[in-house]
């Protein structure tokens, strides 16, 4: 940990742009042993050296497992990422789920995280995702991510 936080983020000017894609292993908090899989690509806008926007979307997929079927479902979120440091950092998002599946309809997302942004753009965090509307689609995840500026 130490040795991640020694690296330095650069600073980034108010109003830069960046796009970063990842990729999101995690398990369901209501059955660990049920793995959860998604990718996303998330627009991130500075507003100041420690305070960003960020807009994320994505897919991911609850693997079925015993009595909890599969599942699939593309989140549209909105948050705010601060940093604590110069580079860690807590976010927060809200937004919507849209399953994919018959019937699974939409429903509310919210989703803390922490993370660690390094200067040649990777991006680790760990975050908590509550797909409220059902029980089975409650998540902790890693988030592996490149960012770019655009």
């Amino acid at each position: 940990m130490a040795i991640a936080i020694s690296f330095q983020v650069k600073a980034q000017e108010p109003g830069s742009w960046r796009l970063g894609v990842g990729l999101n292993p995690g398990v369901s908090t209501n059955s660990p042993s049920q793995f959860v899989l998604g990718v996303d690509a998330r627009l991130q806008r500075n507003f100041g050296s420690s305070v960003c926007g960020i807009l994320t979307t994505g897919y991911t997929h609850f693997f079925s497992k015993d009595y909890v079927p599969a599942s699939n479902i593309i989140p549209l979120k909105a948050g705010a990422k601060v940093f604590a440091t110069r580079n860690f950092y807590i976010a927060g998002e809200l937004g919507a789920g849209f399953g994919l599946d018959n019937g699974w309809g939409t429903s509310f997302v919210w989703s803390p995280s922490v993370g660690l942004a390094f200067k040649k753009g990777l991006d680790l965090s760990l975050k908590y995702e509550d797909f409220t509307k059902y029980t089975s689609t409650k998540q902790v995840a890693l988030r592996m991510a490149y960012g770019f500026r655009i």
